[in-house]
């Protein structure tokens, strides 16, 4: 039998499967609808156990027990997703505000004056009185207690990856993402005199900084220590008598006095930082057209991939996602999902109510752009 035989074998059986997956689909609307009128939920996992078990035996063939075991379980998966959209037409739950980025009158951001997240919250909220906290938990726990309105941290660098401290954060205050911002990050070596690279005794910045100018510090074999943010290291280094230099902006080197040794350090030539700003209320901007999420899942087998799954079954993109451990020593992780949607999409309610009623832990962090 040649190839393309053996093809128009394989799309005759293609079209058998389709047409009984449509009649199977057609008997789920029938269960979605009896579901609906005795109360009872989407999801019944023993049914699940019970078909998949019966796939594996009905299979007879070691070599692809798993393999009829996925195929089945995203047949499922697709069933549930389909009674959901019967049984629940609008799982709208979540009630919100515009943001009034105008009227602000309290603004958190971390470091001192000079530092990159002040510009952040400046291209936000203009010239407003800003209050700078120590780290950035004290502006979670700012903008958390209602102290002020709203926050702006950074939660990615194009160069050195996430924040991983922002993320933490975000999972353990209840706040919301309102809006997202990037900004062009322009990294130098400044001291308080002229030194050469070589008379430095230490590098000090913040650790994400030290991290976006990494090929320059250890083509030097330069020490570094960390600190609060860039801004801070250039305060440090502008009142220490060592010789001692920071990696900051040339705009903030020149604020606290200090003499450039070296500029453009950083090891990419366009090197960006995302800021997010975040509320204690969920405020949605008019347009908004990234959802942000954090859950855990089941350390079960497949359990990532179904979890996948629900995106592509909703025609949802999924544009990041991020793992942090959840540091109780379980080694269990975090997830942190971004997707595009609104919330005033029924769709995109269907999928979070999904995800809320059938994950191990959910949270909806904010509808932003």
């Amino acid at each position: 039998m040649g190839l393309q035989e053996l093809r128009d074998g394989i799309d005759e059986i293609d079209e058998k499967i389709l047409n009984l997956f449509l009649e199977r689909m057609e008997l789920c609307k029938g269960v979605a609808d009896y579901k609906k009128a005795n109360g009872l939920p989407v999801f019944q996992g023993g049914r699940e156990k019970q078909v998949i078990d019966r796939i594996r035996v009905l299979t007879g063939d070691k070599e692809l027990e798993n393999g009829t075991a996925a195929l089945f379980t995203s047949i499922m998966d697709i069933s549930k997703s389909l009674q959901s959209r019967k049984i629940v037409k609008d799982s709208s739950s979540y009630t919100f505000t515009e943001p009034d980025f105008a009227s602000a009158s309290a603004i958190a951001c971390q470091g001192i004056s000079g530092a990159n997240s002040e510009t952040a919250a400046r291209e936000l909220f203009g010239e407003k009185k800003l209050c700078f906290m120590r780290t950035f938990e004290d502006v979670f726990k700012a903008v958390e207690r209602g102290e002020v309105q709203y926050g702006v941290v950074p939660i990615h660098n194009s160069t050195a990856g996430s924040v991983a401290a922002v993320y933490d954060l975000m999972g353990k205050y209840s706040v919301y993402i309102v809006k997202t911002l990037c900004l062009d990050i322009n990294h130098c070596l400044a001291a308080k005199t002229e030194l050469s690279v070589g008379e430095i005794e230490c590098v000090c910045s913040h650790p994400q900084a030290l991290a976006q100018c990494s090929e320059f510090i250890s083509h030097d074999r330069l020490r570094t220590a960390d600190y609060g943010n860039t801004a801070m290291a250039a305060d440090y280094v502008a009142k220490s008598d060592k010789k001692l230099a920071a990696i900051c902006s040339p705009e903030c080197a020149a604020r606290h006095g200090l003499k450039v040794i070296a500029e453009d350090i950083a090891d990419s030539p366009l090197n960006r930082t995302q800021f997010i700003c975040i509320s204690r209320e969920l405020q949605v901007m008019p347009g908004a057209n990234t959802i942000s999420v954090m859950l855990k899942i089941p350390h079960t087998e497949g359990s990532l991939y179904r979890l996948l799954g629900k995106f592509m079954i909703s025609g949802m993109n999924l544009c990041k996602i991020e793992s942090r451990p959840v540091k109780d020593g379980s080694f269990d992780v975090m997830f942190y999902l971004d997707f595009n949607g609104n919330i005033s999409d029924n769709e995109v309610r269907l999928l979070l109510n999904d995800m809320a009623n059938n994950l191990e832990y959910f949270r909806f962090l904010g509808n932003f752009n």
